[in-house]
């Protein structure tokens, strides 16, 4: 992997490797470097779920995009990838979440989202095992689900076979300034350099607004049919999104193999994957609020995962200001899965110097860079270890 590359890709998550595809289909001359694998961070912790959100009107651009890309591409993904348009139902206690479906519906309806309320019978017609007496639903019936690991797999072996080389497993120890230093003493030469290493980029660049936020998941036995659509309470937005404390959320995928994962989540200050059996417990508690029949089931497997938090529940994407070379992929929380091609587009779109699909600037991480502050430029120094 010697000379100068037009893109060195750091992190071979799911974000990382759709930056990969992108730039290899672009006709860039790309490497991608990774210290454990492919998807083998937060992506083999994420749900799968491509989800549309509209937290903000630059969430919404981001997901509705990168999910209609997704669709684009669902004729070409391999059957281990387990990608289906389940449809999403955001289920609704009472009187008052039932306010916030009829809100939300013209919303996604204005960004060309299908979106249809569902009152109390027909939720539960929709999905029978969840509790009696629920107001009612809104039901997104575009979203999908799949696989992450094998969908990250798939955009990274479709990157090699557009002519991107990956070096794996290799740490990078430095990165700016057109260079990459890898942990054994070489380096690599990059006209630009893409830091896709979701809590990891800070490693690379000190002082990112980006934090660490543990979440847990729960995968069961096989029991097919016991749900047919992705279901999320409404009150998941608060949840997921409060950036100052510890949360659970009712979040139940079915799974193409007829498996159940459980979620959802988070919690800050956690420095390791271990087991928050308080949290875990809390949060099946949780589901089984929605699904009493859920504490039936046997669980297979339990695992947790960091996803990267920035303070506005926006990614980081684009140029680096103070180092020409340098861009950000980085900092998706829980929406890396589903905004991981629409990422991959604004990345090459910024170094090919051409128009995205949406604009671009909500996302960069110049955002954060106060008018009397300069941006660290990053060197070639110190003894971060990523990839």
């Amino acid at each position: 992997m010697t000379g100068v590359w037009d893109v060195v890709v750091i992190g071979a998550g799911i974000v990382g490797a759709a930056c990969a595809r992108t730039c290899a289909a672009s006709g860039l001359r790309t490497a991608v470097i990774d210290a454990t694998g492919i998807g083998a961070g937060a992506t083999a912790a994420g749900m799968g779920h491509i989800v549309v959100m509209d937290d903000s009107p630059a969430q919404l651009a981001l997901t509705r995009w990168s999910q209609e890309l997704w669709r684009e591409l669902a004729a070409e993904l391999p059957r281990e990838v387990e990608f289906e348009c389940r449809g999403t139902l955001w289920v609704a206690t009472g009187e008052d979440e039932m306010k916030e479906v009829r809100r939300r519906q013209p919303v996604y309806a204005s960004a060309g989202v299908p979106a249809e309320i569902l009152d109390s019978r027909a939720l539960a017609e929709a999905e029978p095992q969840l509790r009696k007496g629920l107001a009612g639903a809104l039901l997104v019936p575009s979203d999908a689900v799949l696989y992450p690991p094998a969908a990250a797999a798939y955009l990274m072996h479709e990157a090699i076979r557009m002519g991107a080389q990956m070096l794996s497993p290799q740490r990078v120890v430095a990165a700016g300034q057109g260079r990459v230093r890898l942990r054994d003493g070489s380096e690599l030469s990059a006209k630009r350099i893409v830091n896709a290493c979701g809590t990891g980029a800070t490693d690379l660049l000190p002082g990112l607004p980006i934090r660490r936020r543990r979440g847990h998941l729960v995968i069961t036995d096989r029991y097919p049919g016991f749900v047919r659509h992705q279901l999320v309470e409404l009150g998941y937005l608060k949840s997921a999104h409060s950036i100052a404390s510890d949360s659970t959320a009712f979040n139940v995928q079915p799974r193409q193999t007829g498996q159940l994962l459980i979620g959802s989540s988070r919690e800050f200050g956690a420095e390791d994957t271990s087991i928050n059996h308080a949290l875990l417990r809390a949060m099946v508690q949780r589901a089984a609020s929605y699904l009493p029949a859920i504490g039936r089931l046997q669980a297979i497997r339990v695992w947790t995962g960091f996803r990267a938090a920035t303070p506005d529940k926006l990614p980081l994407i684009g140029p680096w200001p103070g180092d020409e070379s340098l861009c950000l992929a980085t900092g998706h929380e829980g929406l890396g899965i589903t905004t991981s091609l629409a990422t991959g587009k604004l990345i090459a779109a910024e170094i090919l110097g051409e128009k995205p699909g949406i604009p671009a600037e909500p996302y960069f991480p110049a955002r954060f860079l106060g008018e009397n502050h300069s941006a660290p430029v990053q060197t070639l120094c110190g003894e971060a270890a990523h990839g």
